[in-house]
C-alpha cells in the first residue's frame, strides 16, 4: 500500500452541530417522556458525546493518519480543523524539516587508521503509510542506519590522499558528502524519508595516532613547499641568464655560468639569510 490522502469534514458546522444538539434534545425531554421515547434522547446525547472526540486539529507542515480498528483508511495533511470517525485512530506525523547530528564514531579508514568521525543529516518525512507502517520507529530508524552509513563511508576511503586525484575524507568533501547522503538515501527510502543533505561534522584521528599523523603532515607539507621553492628559483635563474645574455652584460663560459647557478640556487632556496663573500681580486681571481 501507498500513501492516500484524505479530508475529513469541516470541523466548526461539526462542533457547532454537536453544541447545539444537546440544547434542542433538553427542550425535547418533556414531549419524549409523554411520549415513551425518552430513549431517542439518550442516543442522540451519547452520539453527541462520541462525536466530539473525532474532532481533530491538523497544524501547518503536520499530517494525521487515520485507521479504524486495524485497517488504513488515509492520511490528512491539509491543515485546519477537521472531524473524523471518532472510532478511528489519528497518529501525528511531523513533516518539519529535521536534522540528527551522530556521536563521534571510531572507526578505521581504507587505509586501517583509526579516525574519529560524525556527520550531520537534514531529513524529512515525505510518505506517511511507509514512516508509520514500514517500520517500527522511524526515528530511531533514520538515527542507526544513518551512523551505519557513515561508518561505511569511513570504511571505503582514506583519511587522505596519498596520490593526485584520489578521493579522501578530508580533501573530497563536496563529492564525500553526496556520497553519504546517497548511500543514507537508499537505507532510509523504505521508511518514506527523505534525505535533504549530509555533511561530515567532525574528523580526525584517533588521539593514539594523532601526534604522528601530524608530523607526517607536517613533512608533507614542508616537502610540498621545498618543491614550490626551488621551481621558483630555477626560472629565476634561468631568467637571470638569458638577460645576462640578452643585454651582454657579460660573457660567461660554462664553468663561470655553473659557479652562478650554484650560487643564485643557494640564495634563492636557503632558510636562512645569506652572507656574501667579497672578492677584491680580479674577475679571473
Amino acid at each position: 500500500m501507498q500513501e492516500r490522502l484524505i479530508r475529513g469534514l469541516p470541523g466548526w458546522p461539526m462542533l457547532a452541530l454537536f453544541v447545539l444538539l444537546p440544547i434542542l434534545a433538553v427542550r425535547g425531554i418533556p414531549l419524549a417522556m409523554r411520549e415513551g421515547s425518552g430513549w431517542t434522547i439518550a442516543l442522540v446525547l451519547v452520539a453527541d458525546f462520541l462525536g466530539l472526540f473525532g474532532l481533530t486539529v491538523v497544524n501547518p507542515n503536520e499530517a494525521k493518519v487515520v485507521t479504524l480498528f486495524g485497517v488504513y483508511k488515509g492520511t490528512i495533511k491539509q491543515a485546519g480543523f477537521w472531524w473524523v470517525n471518532p472510532l478511528a485512530t489519528r497518529r501525528r506525523v511531523s513533516l518539519r524539516v529535521r536534522n540528527f547530528e551522530s556521536g563521534k564514531l571510531k572507526v578505521n579508514d581504507h587505509d586501517g587508521n583509526p579516525i574519529e568521525i560524525a556527520a550531520v543529516v537534514v531529513w524529512r518525512v515525505v510518505e506517511t503509510f511507509e514512516a508509520i507502517f514500514n517500520v517500527d520507529d522511524y526515528d530511531n530508524f533514520v538515527h542507526v542506519q544513518s551512523e551505519a552509513a557513515v561508518r561505511n563511508l569511513a570504511t571505503s576511503y582514506p583519511y587522505d590522499a596519498h596520490e593526485e586525484g584520489q578521493m579522501s575524507l578530508r580533501l573530497s568533501a563536496g563529492e564525500i558528502a553526496d556520497r553519504l547522503r546517497h548511500e543514507i538515501q537508499e537505507r532510509l527510502a523504505r521508511a518514506g524519508i527523505e534525505v535533504i543533505e549530509a555533511r561530515i561534522s567532525h574528523l580526525a584521528y584517533a588521539p593514539e595516532i594523532a601526534g604522528a599523523m601530524l608530523r607526517r603532515q607536517q613533512a608533507a607539507a614542508v616537502v610540498a613547499a621545498r618543491q614550490k621553492i626551488v621551481e621558483g628559483a630555477v626560472s629565476m635563474v634561468e631568467m637571470a641568464l638569458e638577460e645576462i645574455s640578452r643585454r651582454h652584460v657579460i660573457e660567461l663560459d660554462e664553468e663561470r655560468k655553473a659557479a652562478m647557478v650554484s650560487n643564485l640556487l643557494v640564495v634563492l632556496c636557503s632558510e636562512r639569510g645569506v652572507e656574501p663573500v667579497v672578492n677584491t681580486g680580479t674577475a679571473h681571481a
